[in-house]
């Protein structure tokens, strides 16, 4: 998608910190942090919400999420961590890509905060 701010991420139009990169998915630090690790993990091809998700898509998102387990290795995140997938406007989602949020860094509670 032409206008999607990720989208030119993985093209490398836009310069991001990435961390991680494999061939169907890519991370990069979030530039507006929550936690003190805050990392966007997204697929490569662009998928706008989780209700756009085709039933081909679905190894895609099992590797987001073994992606999510490999950078935790890679930083070495012995404390725990979050994983959050936002959905729609109502469900906090800023940029219309599906994007998994790995944070970690400090203690979380339950609800979200």
């Amino acid at each position: 998608m032409s206008g999607c701010i990720f989208c030119k991420i993985v093209k490398g139009e836009i310069k991001s910190d990435i961390i991680f990169e494999n061939d169907k998915i890519i991370a990069f630090k979030d530039l507006n942090p929550q936690a003190p690790i805050h990392i966007l993990i997204i697929p490569k091809k662009h998928i706008s919400r989780i209700e756009n998700l085709e039933k081909e898509d679905s190894s895609l998102m099992g590797n987001l999420i073994f992606s999510a387990k490999e950078i935790a290795d890679k930083l070495d995140i012995k404390n725990g961590y979050r994983l959050v997938f936002n959905n729609g406007a109502n469900g906090g989602q800023e940029v219309e890509h599906i994007h998994l949020h790995l944070l970690a860094g400090r203690k979380f509670t339950w609800p979200a905060g």
